[in-house]
């Protein structure tokens, strides 16, 4: 008798699928309950010095980058290639199996049975049986076994290989996983409002990133609720590579901004005690946008002006609204106030200046590349096809034994199915019914 090397029968048992996954779930919960990725310090600060140390110790603050959780995974991969290929080779031969082959005696003693008789010959009631098959959506395969006609029809045989696509979906997701790992990055930027940059930081080490190609933020919005807490903020940035724009998108929260491979999320922001002012000119639709400090002047060399921030009121850190100093080259200075994000229009000299003012801000982005991620779906997709597969499928066989005997033909109308008996059953007696009283003239 053959025996399995104990090496292999390890890797392809059960027990150790079992024992993976539920030392990862376990895992999992401390690296959601723990945060990822912080200083030393903070660890020092939340746990104690000892506790931070053993954390180090165990990679805790970056676990699923961790030798051992990676040692995890790669165990829980051996085990999946190991079960297949140990079960899979007798699954397939279940699914390309001769089921015209079987031996005669097996049909009778089934547990779903059907028997009639015919005064047909077994020439025409063979032909009437399969066009009643096919009718139904059952396509049909005979031979001649031992002075009878077998009649076989099949669904769902490769329902048998779901279990193993679920199998090889997860390793489609892990080298989806390590082609992100290997060639991706994840970064991030505070751009101020009006600048531009062409070098992100990895998360983590602080590293520079070239990206090739430039960001500016044009403008940066925000909107509060009443109660003063952030309903939305919005970021439009300007990509732009050899001296032209190639893209613009204002983007929010899951709305963000791909390039070349890149993902620009709109994540945080921050606000400056500076001021952005545009005054345009109504006449000559000439405009300045300026970036103006707190209770100082600064020349507006368009409109041969000068313009200040004198006073402003806040929510919080947030500013509402600003009161703004004009003068321009006669006559004693203007002031108004403008609501953040609003403009209003004056008259000095006989020309009409608009006016827009609002605190100004950086947009906090965070940019991944991540060039595993259609792996990453694929596997995915495969595993939903195999879920569907593995518990929504099934394999059902039926078998019409047709013997020719001295006025009458018997038929014996035999099924089985490896999941779903209860509906398999429904099925085989609506079907045996159809059978018996179909037209075969």
């Amino acid at each position: 008798m053959y025996k399995k090397n104990p090496i292999f029968s390890f890797f392809s048992s059960v027990k150790l699928a079992l024992f993976t996954l539920c030392i990862l779930a376990l895992t999992s919960i401390i690296g959601t309950i723990i945060p990822q990725k912080k200083s030393m310090d903070w660890y020092v600060q939340n746990y104690s010095e000892a506790t931070a140390k053993f954390f180090q110790v165990l990679s805790i603050p970056d676990m699923y980058n961790s030798w051992w959780f990676l040692g995890l995974l790669g165990l829980l991969s051996l085990n999946l290639i190991a079960c297949s290929i140990d079960r899979f080779p007798g699954v397939w031969r279940q699914v390309k199996a001769d089921n015209l082959a079987i031996d005669l005696k097996r049909l009778p003693k089934m547990r779903l049975n059907a028997n009639w008789v015919s005064n047909k010959s077994e020439e025409n009631l063979s032909t009437a049986l399969s066009n009643k098959f096919s009718s139904n959506g059952w396509k049909t395969k005979q031979r001649s076994r031992d002075d009878a006609l077998l009649l076989f029809a099949q669904k769902g045989a490769l329902s048998r290989t779901g279990v193993y696509i679920v199998h090889t979906s997860i390793l489609v997701i892990f080298l989806g996983a390590i082609i992100g790992t290997l060639y991706g990055f994840k970064a991030s930027i505070m751009l101020p409002e009006t600048q531009e940059t062409s070098i992100v930081f990895q998360t983590g080490t602080g590293k520079p990133i070239e990206l090739g190609f430039t960001v500016r933020c044009d403008r940066f919005d925000i909107e509060f609720y009443d109660n003063g807490m952030v309903k939305t903020y919005r970021s439009k940035l300007i990509v732009t590579e050899n001296g032209k724009v190639t893209m613009e998108k204002s983007i929010v929260v899951n709305d963000p901004l791909h390039y070349r491979g890149l993902t620009f999320y709109q994540s945080s922001y921050k606000g400056y005690r500076e001021f952005l002012l545009t005054i345009t000119d109504q006449e000559s639709n000439v405009a300045e946008t300026v970036i103006l400090p707190f209770q100082e002047q600064k020349p507006l060399t368009k409109h041969n002006a000068t313009i200040g921030i004198i006073n402003a009121q806040a929510m919080g850190e947030t500013i509402t609204n600003m009161k703004i100093w004009f003068k321009n080259d006669s006559g004693p200075a203007s002031k108004f106030w403008v609501d953040a994000g609003d403009h209003v229009t004056i008259e000095r000299d006989g020309k009409k200046y608009t006016i827009a003012g609002k605190q100004m801000y950086a947009t906090g982005l965070q940019v991944a590349k991540d060039p595993g991620v259609w792996v990453v779906y694929i596997g995915c997709g495969l595993m939903l096809l195999g879920l569907y597969m593995a518990f929504f499928m099934s394999h059902r066989r039926i078998w019409l034994l047709i013997r020719k005997g001295n006025d009458e033909t018997t038929v014996l109308m035999s099924g089985n199915t490896n999941k779903n008996k209860i509906g398999f059953e429904t099925t085989f007696d609506a079907l045996s019914t159809k059978l018996k009283t179909c037209d075969i003239n």
